[in-house]
């Protein structure tokens, strides 16, 4: 029988966040794969479960995914990680690919997952949701995202003002999500509209490396990656 392949979301950094259902799964599929990245550093979805399941404890498929958007370079990458867990299916070991937060919010398994349904339609796929970085950060900050009727909009900050702008004026809260290349531009925008002190941001929410930011400390910050910005208005 052919394997099933289980996204499964880890949480957003802090190991007893991982739900009950993501935690049995891990213990009885054959292989966790997991997102690589250099030949030395772990991934933050693999710091996570490392609380929990001892590397040697079972096979670990380590999938390097360039961080570029280059179709002509992701493409080929993409195809092995297909290759590398159809290899583990096609023998029927089951295999769970873990994402830090949830599977099917701005996650590596979702172009995974349809390279599979190209690639492999056979493929048996369950996909375990996971609490997000959002949901997370709101409960660390006490900010609720939405009450009411009112409206939360969750979305990729870019350089883009004008986009940015009709974002936080259509909506009660946002929450900006890979904010660190364009903090700058977030915090001008904010002082524009009167906001900056409706925002908050935080990084590796929850994690034993997390940083809640005072908003004066932004200007000119070098922030990392997993950092988000909630601004309730």
């Amino acid at each position: 029988m052919t394997g099933t392949l289980y996204g499964i979301g880890v949480g957003p950094g802090d190991p007893e966040l991982m739900t009950v259902k993501a935690y049995r799964l891990l213990k009885e599929v054959d292989v966790i794969a997991y997102p690589k990245k250099g030949r030395q550093s772990k991934s933050y979805a693999e710091q996570i479960i490392d609380a929990y399941f001892a590397p040697e404890e079972k096979r670990r498929l380590g999938l390097h995914f360039p961080m570029t958007k280059d179709r002509a370079l992701l493409e080929p990458k993409w195809n092995e990680a297909a290759d590398a867990i159809w290899a583990e299916l096609s023998a029927g070991r089951d295999v769970a690919f873990v994402t830090e937060g949830d599977p099917l919010l701005y996650s590596t398994f979702i172009h995974l997952m349809h390279v599979m349904e190209r690639r492999y339609p056979e493929t048996p796929i369950e996909v375990v949701p996971g609490v997000s970085s959002a949901n997370a950060a709101a409960a660390r900050l006490r900010l609720p995202l939405a009450d009411g009727d009112e409206t939360v909009a969750i979305v990729p900050a870019r350089d883009d003002v004008e986009a940015m702008k009709a974002v936080l004026l259509e909506h009660d809260c946002v929450v900006f999500f890979k904010v660190a290349k364009v903090i700058d531009l977030l915090v001008r925008l904010l002082r524009e509209l009167d906001l900056l002190h409706r925002a908050a941001v935080v990084t590796k929410v929850t994690s034993g490396e997390e940083v809640v930011w005072k908003i004066e400390e932004l200007d000119g910050a070098e922030l990392e990656y997993l950092t988000l910005m909630v601004v309730r208005k």
